[in-house]
């Protein structure tokens, strides 16, 4: 069982939880404009890592032929057979279960959009087999994360988590087309749509800079509606140098350090925002 439960982590990716915690706090703190009580802190992790669960999953599970197919991931687990389909469709069942419950102790509103959100980030799984906007609608998905935050201590909408929510989407909707970089031959002989098969290479390399310039822009306009003291705008000044960074090391012809922008540089990004965020609210 533990093996198991070892193999569905590694296949969900875990620990790329990086990249929704912080922002899904981020939403929270803002909202309460401090911490948040610790009852509320521990159903929206328990909200957010169950959602994210029941999106990699259901991923998996319905591109697991296409996995098959492709080197660069023809080694996970279930084009491997380390899970049959019927152990992923439990979890996923499990981790829906989980946060449904999750959403019923936040508020009503949040509960009664919990569907919603759920069809959101399961249905990006099928977009890149028609349109190559998939990369818009993953960062629309991930972009939940912190308007779910707000509105799980503050059930109303307003400007400050909408800006926050595309500022995110835009955010992970640019990192995205940097990686489907690495698939454009096998997505351009397979069918698949994404925007290095539609528009190239170079100009995805653009469109993902512009992307991030949305991103800082959106971010602004956080600071400046949430009315956050002058700390917030320096430090995003350092987030901008960061994603400034992040596309000076990736070359059209050379995407040997794609996994340093992937990964490392995105998740300093999370985890600086979240802590931009906490300074500039006087929590810490």
């Amino acid at each position: 069982m533990f093996k198991k439960i070892k193999i569905i982590l590694e296949m969900i990716k875990f620990e790329h939880s990086i990249f929704a915690l912080p922002f899904v706090y981020i939403g929270a703190f803002l909202a309460q404009r401090g911490f948040p009580p610790w009852d509320k802190l521990f159903w929206i992790l328990v909200a957010v890592v169950s959602a994210r669960s029941v999106a990699m999953a259901f991923n998996r599970l319905v591109d697991k032929d296409i996995d098959a197919q492709n080197p660069r991931t023809k080694d996970r687990t279930l084009p491997k057979g380390l899970l049959t389909p019927r152990w992923v469709i439990g979890f996923i069942i499990f981790c829906t279960f989980l946060f449904f419950v999750a959403t019923y102790n936040l508020n009503r509103l949040v509960f009664y959009l919990s569907p919603v959100a759920l069809f959101i980030i399961t249905g990006y799984s099928y977009t890149k087999r028609f349109t190559w906007l998939t990369h818009l609608f993953l960062g629309i998905a991930d972009g939940l994360a912190p308007l779910g935050g707000w509105l799980a201590i503050k059930p109303v909408f307003s400007i400050v988590p909408l800006w926050l929510f595309w500022g995110v989407a835009f955010w992970i909707a640019g990192f995205d087309i940097l990686y489907s970089c690495l698939d454009y031959e096998f997505d351009k002989k397979q069918g698949l749509h994404s925007i290095p098969v539609r528009f190239g290479i170079k100009n995805s390399l653009y469109l993902s800079t512009f992307f991030h310039i949305l991103t800082v822009i959106c971010f602004y306009y956080v600071g400046k509606d949430a009315q956050l003291n002058l700390f917030y705008f320096y430090g995003l000044g350092v987030v901008s140098l960061l994603l400034l960074y992040e596309h000076l090391i990736i070359k059209p012809h050379d995407f040997s350090k794609l996994t340093m922008a992937f990964f490392t540089v995105n998740g300093v990004i999370s985890i600086s925002m979240f802590f931009i965020i906490l300074v500039s609210l006087s929590c810490i």
